[in-house]
């Protein structure tokens, strides 16, 4: 919400408050400011130039040469290739040595042999957005009030004189979301008196009600809809002051019937909507749900379908609006118009929220229906904007608005205590301060029997119970005022639970092997949480998503470790090893339940370089064996090293011959493995490793104790084997064959050689491992060894067919 000082001070009087402290006063009171702009900041020396005479340039066909009335002796020469400058207007003019927007310096020179002195200016060179200049000078230069003085500072005529405060409204805070409710809140702060000056509106003789008629069909859709009919209207520019207004709060002027409505939403946070009446095609307005597959063509000429969550404002047949939210384009006020039927209304928030969500269609208008209105307003803000639609357009208001639903708000009433509010504040506030602060705030409030109540206004709808009034308290007599105190009672020593234990273990052993910590976002899109699945399940979707691609809960870490891994490597930060610690939401499916169950995963993602290229060597890339070493180390800290065995896995989104499962006893907790190159591709990475594990299992496993033996005094044999074994035989199931028949004196084992290929027949493989014996209590012998390895060299022949070589 932007603010204008000058604005504000129409209302309140702070001209005794600097901006920056009042912006300061705000954010302690709960409003916090984004930020202060002046936009005459930067600039100097630009000033009102008067044209008076514009005739073409002799060596160019788009510029002009312009004398110019800068209020000096002699008109000074300007060249200007604006396509709109003429003689006769009133323009902005930089003058050599001024600053311009972008803190460019304008000096004196020639353009094509011509002599300028300085440079007439668009707003746009005086650092207004495109999105606010008003459409007529978009392409040109801009023309200043016909009063204004040849020579003055051209910052009052555009009020860039003004100060500019950006407040962050929080959705409890909607009420200060118009100049009128900030207006109350300075007010409060300061202890002063609001001032909104009295409209009068004059109507005619004849009936609004003899010219159309309003219904409702559902009044909890519209709890209240009113139409006012002026009639007579002159469609134009608006005033100078007008277009000021609206453009230093960020909206463009389009023209008086159209900017009034918009003023209206900015001064009382009411949106307002103005048909063409002639355009309606009937005198009636019915407020209804759109039909399913109902067409509609909106403002920005788009044809959208509806459905039944849709409110439409229709001509009691067809939509002509769709409510809260944009009008049609077939109603809209054009230069044409003559008669407006202007429609104040209020409708479901939750209605408008779907309707604007769905189609993408987010405004200022259906912001504030979402957030709310101020109830007790709607009528006035209407009788205001009709009454500066007959002054700024000379239009004739018709007697009376026709209403088709009609809220009557009543203020509410809160209670509390004296001894409440110190208890709950840690204060010691008597009984006339919380009068004061009430008073203030603009409620009526009476104490009877020790019980404070406070008469609550419509226009501050987020106060309904005790607790809100205790913030009001605090947030008037001072947050920095509230006494600090310090805890009180007996202290108890923290301490971590097992599973904290066990997960701060985790990320000391992740962290070791080089890996860094990310954290990524917790929504996703519904494709992407339904890649690299440990277990199936259902997509938990939020109800109102900010936007599509966060809008399902995830079910696996991976693919946001991979959005990361893409950042990095397109800001050429090419080797990257993450590890992420996080909940993912699964269904179980229960139709009694509807939340997820969150179970905790560790995921990991590497991509790029292990080793960087150096004098002493090559670099070398990251593979299956980088990361599934990772993944052993993390398992060996956990002692888990016995219990957990890799199998052969397929996954769509995995290298078909790179992934393995990762099983703890019969149970897969995980997998690990290079990512499919197609997948990688869509990440925009030439290759990655991932892994992810459940966590919760890990850590909840039981793990063998940890027991420490002495250095064997004794000698270790070692021995190696070779065999030609099956293609699909793994190292998992060799290994377990070796290591059961090889009995307790093995202590390592560890595969040596791979070969597959020539000399070596097709289906088979080659495989050897170098096995380490060690008697803890006496040297052994070659006559024990050799038995140990005739015992599994026949476990081998027998479980795997293998041939020894």
């Amino acid at each position: 919400m932007l603010v204008s000082y000058k604005w504000l001070n129409e209302y309140v009087d702070v001209k005794d408050v600097a901006p920056k402290d009042l912006a300061d006063r705000l954010s302690l009171t709960g409003i916090e400011v984004e930020g202060l702009e002046s936009p005459e900041d930067g600039l100097k020396k630009i000033v009102v130039g008067d044209v008076k005479e514009c005739i073409p340039h002799p060596d160019s066909d788009h510029l002009s040469i312009c004398q110019v009335d800068v209020g000096e002796e002699e008109l000074s020469q300007i060249v200007c290739g604006a396509p709109n400058i003429k003689a006769g207007v009133k323009v902005i003019v930089a003058l050599p040595g001024s600053r311009i927007a972008g803190n460019v310096k304008i000096k004196k020179g020639k353009m094509r042999g011509q002599v300028s002195n300085g440079m007439i200016c668009s707003l746009q060179e005086l650092g207004y957005s495109d999105s606010v200049i008003p459409k007529e000078y978009s392409e040109g230069i801009y023309y200043l009030p016909e009063d204004a003085v040849a020579g003055e500072p051209v910052f009052p005529y555009l009020e860039m004189d003004d100060t500019i405060i950006d407040l962050s409204i929080t959705p409890n805070r909607a009420d200060a979301l118009s100049i009128r409710g900030v207006a109350h809140e300075v007010a409060a702060i300061y202890n002063k008196k609001v001032n909104f000056p009295a409209v009068e509106l004059k109507e005619a003789d004849e009936k609004a009600s003899d010219k159309i008629t309003v219904s409702v069909t559902d009044e909890n859709d519209a709890p209240h809809y009113e139409i006012r009919i002026i009639e007579n209207v002159k469609i134009g520019p608006s005033p100078q002051w007008l277009q000021n207004r609206l453009m230093n709060e960020g909206i463009r002027p389009i023209s008086n019937v159209v900017d009034v409505t918009n003023y209206i939403l900015l001064l009382f946070g009411q949106p307002l909507h103005a048909f063409d009446y002639d355009k309606l095609g009937s005198k009636e307005i019915m407020v209804r749900r759109a039909k399913e597959n109902e067409p509609f063509t909106t403002l920005d000429s788009v044809e959208r379908t509806l459905n039944p969550e849709n409110i439409v404002i229709t001509n009691g047949d067809i939509p002509v609006a769709l409510a809260g939210v944009m009008g049609g384009l077939d109603s809209e006020i054009s230069d044409e118009t003559t008669t407006v039927a202007l429609e104040m209304a209020m409708f479901d928030h939750t209605l408008v929220r779907r309707t604007s969500q769905s189609y993408n269609l987010r405004s200022e208008a259906s912001m504030r229906f979402e957030k709310g209105i101020n109830q007790g307003d709607i009528s006035l803000a209407g009788e205001v904007a009709a009454a500066m639609i007959a002054e700024l357009a000379d239009g004739k208001v018709l007697q009376g608005a026709v209403k088709g639903s009609e809220v009557q708000p009543k203020n509410i009433e809160v209670s509390t205590t004296l001894e409440n509010v110190n208890r709950f504040l840690g204060t010691d506030l008597s009984q006339e301060q919380i009068n004061d602060i009430f008073k203030a705030l603009g409620f009526a409030s009476e104490v009877r029997d020790g019980v404070t109540t406070a008469s609550v206004p419509p226009r501050r709808w987020d106060i309904t119970i005790e607790a809100d009034l205790m913030e009001e308290i605090a947030r008037i007599y001072g947050y920095n005022n509230l006494p600090s105190t310090l805890p009180e009672g007996q202290t108890v020593a923290g301490f971590l639970t097992e599973a904290q234990k066990a997960t701060r273990k985790v990320r000391n052993l992740l962290e070791g092997a080089g890996l860094s910590e990310a954290i990524s976002y917790a929504l996703t899109t519904e494709a992407k949480a339904q890649q690299f699945l440990l277990n199936e399940s259902k997509v938990t979707r939020v109800a109102w998503p900010m936007s599509e691609d966060r809008s399902t809960m995830r079910l696996n870490l991976i693919s946001g470790l991979l959005e990361d891994l893409s950042y990095n490597v397109a800001r050429k930060n090419n080797d990257v090893a993450f590890y992420e610690i996080g909940h993912v939401f699964y269904q179980n499916n229960d139709p009694k339940k509807d939340l997820p169950i969150e179970q905790n995963h560790l995921a990991i993602a590497v991509t790029g370089n292990v080793v960087d290229k150096s004098w002493a060597g090559k670099a070398k890339a990251c593979d299956y064996y980088t990361i599934k070493g990772m993944v052993e180390e993390l398992i060996e800290g956990l002692g888990l090293t016995e219990s957990i065995s890799y199998q052969a896995l397929q996954m769509p989104e995995m290298h078909p011959g790179q992934t393995a499962g990762i099983y703890l006893g019969e149970k897969r907790i995980g997998f690990v493995g290079q990512v499919h190159p197609k997948m990688a591709g869509n990440y925009e990475l030439k290759s990655a490793y991932v892994a992810e594990l459940n966590l919760e299992a890990l850590i909840g496993s039981e793990k063998a104790p940890l027991v420490f033996e002495a250095v064997s005094k004794y000698p270790a044999v070692g021995r190696d084997i070779a065999m030609l074994v099956n293609e699909s035989s793994t190292n998992s199931d060799i290994t377990e064959i070796i290591s059961a028949a090889a009995g307790k004196f093995l202590t390592k084992l560890q595969v040596f050689d791979v070969y597959q290929g020539a000399n070596i027949e097709t289906g088979k493989k080659s495989m050897a491992y170098t096995l380490t014996f060690v008697n803890p209590e006496a040297t052994l012998t070659d006559e024990e060894i050799n038995r140990i390895m005739d015992k599994v060299t026949k476990k081998l022949e027998e479980k795997l067919e293998a041939v020894i070589r």
